[in-house]
């Protein structure tokens, strides 16, 4: 299952940054908030996996719309287990 997460969060991480090189600069900046939404789904799948990754790339699409917020929006920290 390990192995199978690793392969799918590469595998996201490859698409996200074709986006950022093909799609993104046709399609010119829309994102309303910093980081850019690609930048904060690349770096939220490097530093909190591929499921809680996933949960804050949707949460964070969800909010962006022209009634959502706007402005700086980090990725938040991971907290670690004792």
């Amino acid at each position: 299952m390990l192995i199978l997460n690793k392969i799918i969060t590469a595998l996201l991480l490859f698409l996200i940054r074709a986006y950022q090189l093909i799609i993104s600069p046709i399609l010119g900046s829309n994102c309303r908030f910093a980081p850019t939404c690609s930048e904060y789904a690349m770096e939220s799948l490097k530093s909190h996996g591929l499921i809680k990754g996933l949960f804050l790339i949707i949460k964070r699409i969800g909010k962006c719309h022209p009634w959502g917020g706007h402005g700086y929006d980090p990725i938040p920290n991971k907290i670690e287990k004792k």
